[in-house]
């Protein structure tokens, strides 16, 4: 029971932040690209920051929607 409530919490935070979240993966894939890119290698960009932002909130809610679903059943 205590995990299901750690994941349910766990889901919430990334759903609350998912902005900061996104803005630090986007950042990090962006000097990544450019590192790549120095040596060559040349990768199409991965996400748009709306489009990570919207990624990480889905990710959030899916976590908390399916916690919510486990803790049910196990209430039940």
């Amino acid at each position: 029971m205590r995990l299901e409530v750690a994941r349910l919490c766990l889901g919430l935070l990334i759903a609350g932040f998912h902005g900061p979240i996104a803005d630090f993966i986007v950042e990090r894939e962006r000097v990544l690209l450019l590192a790549l890119r120095r040596y060559g290698i040349e990768i199409p960009t991965l996400l748009s920051r709306t489009s990570a932002r919207n990624l990480y909130f889905s990710f959030g809610i899916m976590i908390v929607l399916i916690q919510l679903l486990r803790l049910h059943q196990m209430a039940s």
